[in-house]
């Protein structure tokens, strides 16, 4: 490919401008719309196990918030799935058949959520307790299937297969084998545990802040508990998922791997690098260990880490960019593992919050932590695969429309998104607002299930 002219180059970037923005905004929301359903309906269960009827109040206040939250949802990712055709003409073209078969599935997905979700709202005192269960249980399958299913459409921009190209032209096309490429299994499974993680985090963090300010009622107690311990319950697997993604990313991106760690050169033995920046290409102001990469990428210490010097420099990535959001990424991972093993040796021991208001600080910071973390997550992943679109197959700058005022689209967007943002919070806060019903005492309360810290 040559020389970009001015006009590719501002088109390229307000292109990737909107698609970040879009992105950004519309994955958090879509977080929630596969992680509220299952919280929902686990404060739901424990009403219809234990009869407190705090957790029925949670379980329909939470419902509402999903219905907010899944109507803004809809409305962002319409605004994605045209921006995906208007904007890369040159992917979806001659590979809209190869990637399109998730899409597809995504939107029955979708249409099964919204029908059951409809049951399951308007069947409050309508159904008998169980049924009404059991109806918002395809309300959480198909938010599962639906992220999953977008999911392993980007997984096969990160590692191409099911067809092949001849004369320019694709052929042979196997949108199964598309589908379920070799990274399907690595991105689905972080993706769907940081959407739990957001969830449970997230509102968490606002039941943190109430006991902050002294509601220390059963019911804002119990709300963070379930929350809390949903979200922390992820912690270690998203740990563990990381590992393999890292490991993953070694094996089939070597040049992502080499700007996630800022390797410029190839070392046998590679030492991890904690903290710091990359400058003039070495890391400067950082904690080295001694091998530690090689031993992580490769459970061997003595392994060879395929540095930048063997990508050309026109294929490396943003290093300074992919770095710094992966290292992001693992601090507040490793801060939110902390932070539920400081939970769950508290309620192991005595069924109790931990006595420190220090604790509810950090679940309060928790929230929008798992937020950033999922975002930085993201951006390794995305900004570490350019210059490619499909990677090693189509560049990204070969995939842009040329169409003109694409940056005018940009400030639309800004637009559209900061009206969507201010009608969403002005919507949950009438739902958070609204008065609580009274909740009868539980007969026998265990004392330590409800004490808090003060």
């Amino acid at each position: 490919m040559g020389a970009l002219s001015l006009v590719d180059l501002a088109n390229l970037t307000a292109a990737r401008a909107q698609m970040a923005l879009s992105l950004g905004w519309h994955i958090v929301v879509a977080c929630f719309g596969v992680g509220f359903p299952v919280l929902a309906l686990l404060a739901e269960w424990r009403w219809l196990r234990t009869g407190d009827e705090a957790y029925r109040v949670l379980a329909h206040r939470w419902a509402r918030a999903l219905a907010v939250l899944f109507a803004v949802g809809a409305v962002s990712g319409t605004i994605l799935s045209f921006e995906f055709g208007i904007l890369w003409p040159g992917l979806i073209g001659p590979y809209g058949g190869v990637m399109g078969l998730p899409f597809a599935l995504e939107g029955f997905a979708f249409f099964l959520e919204a029908i059951f979700l409809g049951v399951y709202l308007y069947g409050w005192d309508r159904l008998p307790p169980r049924a009404h269960l059991a109806s918002g249980v395809p309300v959480a399958v198909a938010g599962f299937a639906s992220a999953w299913f977008v999911v392993t459409a980007n997984a096969w921009m990160q590692d191409p297969t099911g067809f092949r190209l001849a004369g320019g032209r694709v052929i042979d096309v196997d949108p199964w084998a598309a589908m379920l490429n070799p990274s399907t299994p690595v991105l689905t499974t972080k993706m769907l545990l940081a959407a739990y993680m957001v969830t449970g985090y997230g509102v968490a963090a606002v039941y943190a802040w109430k006991l902050l300010r002294g509601s220390r009622d059963r019911y804002h107690t119990l709300a963070f508990v379930l929350a809390f311990t949903f979200a922390a319950a992820m912690t270690p697997a998203m740990i563990i998922a990381g590992d393999w993604a890292a490991r993953h990313v070694a094996d089939t991106q070597p040049a992502k791997l080499a700007a996630m760690e800022a390797v410029y050169t190839t070392q046998r033995g590679a030492p991890l690098v904690i903290g710091g920046f990359p400058v003039s290409g070495q890391v400067r102001g950082g904690v080295e260990i001694p091998r530690g990469l090689s031993l992580l990428a490769d459970h061997d210490p003595g392994s060879v880490i395929a540095g930048l010097d063997q990508v050309p420099p026109a294929d490396w990535p943003n290093v300074p960019v992919v770095r710094t959001a992966f290292q992001l990424m693992v601090a507040i991972g490793f801060a939110q593992l902390a932070l539920a093993a400081w939970f769950g040796l508290a309620w192991w021991r005595r069924r109790r919050l931990p006595r420190a208001r220090v604790f509810l600080w950090g679940a309060l910071a928790a929230g929008p932590g798992a937020v950033l973390a999922m975002e930085a997550g993201w951006v390794v992943t995305e900004v570490g695969r350019q210059p490619w679109i499909v990677y090693q197959v189509l560049r990204t700058a070969d995939a842009v429309t040329a169409s003109p005022g694409i940056g005018y689209g940009l400030y639309g967007l800004i637009v559209v998104y900061a009206a969507l943002t201010a009608g969403t919070v002005f919507a949950l806060q009438r739902v958070a607002r609204e008065p609580l019903p009274e909740i009868p005492a539980v007969a026998s309360p265990d004392p330590r299930s409800v004490e808090v810290a003060r």
